[in-house]
């Protein structure tokens, strides 16, 4: 790894790190020589994590918590930046989405989205980024978003809304802390293999428990994506390191795709003759 990646006595605070790209996230940033702070909803995901961050030399502290909490998660960031003198990095990961078209989704399944996926960064962010002015050394804030922040989501709009919200927070506050050296960016995934998109969404994470596709699933959704198949959640992790790390030191309020060329691809997939096509059957010769 080169310098220009290195972490080395910085501090990161991961929101929902103990599974799935926060966890992804958190190894990569402790590979890179960051102690890191895992906040997650269930224990024992808190705690594997922390454990799997100490095998790369650093600190880790497992704190179960609910980002819907929003007392709970600013006392879970200033005991970090407490315990650890310092706080650098912010991974807002935490979220969560169900599938619903929208005239028969509650009001209160409406406000869980909005707390879970919006609220919990704008608290989130606030409290970190008081501790990185009051450190005087600037900081690094990578929001995950998705890239349906950026286009149509039919029976996710609550979701998509939420994500379109933070990627206008991350351009807003990359603006307004500027002054203070903070850095604020998106990684946008696309279709990535997590726990939670595998059927594992509480508990432990266990791939022994995950569905599995047919070859025909498979090979329709490999087809809809560019480079031809599913994202993995390190790749993620490779994103938020750079975005974190002085490599990024002049960019800031940017959306990165992480998505294998779906955004880019704007409804283009590639047929069962291999030929690129808006419509299964017609083919237009790309």
């Amino acid at each position: 790894m080169t310098d220009r990646m290195r972490l080395d006595g910085q501090t990161a605070f991961v929101t929902g790190g103990g599974g799935g790209i926060g966890r992804a996230i958190a190894l990569r940033l402790a590979e890179a020589g960051a102690d890191i702070a895992i906040f997650d909803i269930f224990p024992e995901r808190a705690e594997e994590a922390a454990a799997r961050v100490r095998e790369y030399g650093v600190h880790a502290i497992a704190i179960p918590g609910d980002v819907m909490d929003s007392d709970a998660l600013r006392t879970a960031i200033d005991r970090t930046a407490r315990e650890r003198g310092r706080l650098d990095i912010l991974i807002n990961n935490a979220g969560g989405v169900s599938a619903r078209p929208f005239l028969e989704q509650s009001e209160r399944s409406m406000r869980k989205h909005v707390d879970i996926n919006l609220m919990s960064m704008l608290i989130a962010t606030q409290a970190a980024a008081k501790h990185m002015v009051a450190g005087g050394r600037g900081g690094a804030i990578v929001n995950v978003a998705s890239i349906e922040a950026s286009r149509a989501a039919p029976n996710f709009a609550v979701y998509a809304a939420c994500k379109a919200g933070m990627l206008s927070f991350t351009k807003s506050m990359a603006v307004e802390l500027s002054a203070h050296a903070i850095r604020v960016n998106c990684i946008a995934p696309d279709h990535t293999i997590t726990p939670g998109n595998q059927g594992n969404r509480a508990g432990p994470v266990d791939p022994a428990t995950w569905k599995s596709r047919s070859d025909a699933e498979v090979d329709a959704m490999n087809r809809l994506i560019p480079l031809g198949r599913e994202g993995v959640d390190l790749e993620c992790g490779d994103a938020a390191l750079f975005l974190a790390s002085p490599m990024a030191a002049y960019i800031t309020g940017t959306l990165l795709p992480v998505d294998g060329g779906t955004w880019a691809s704007s409804g283009w997939v590639r047929g069962q003759n291999g030929k690129w096509t808006l419509n299964e059957g017609l083919s237009f010769g790309h």
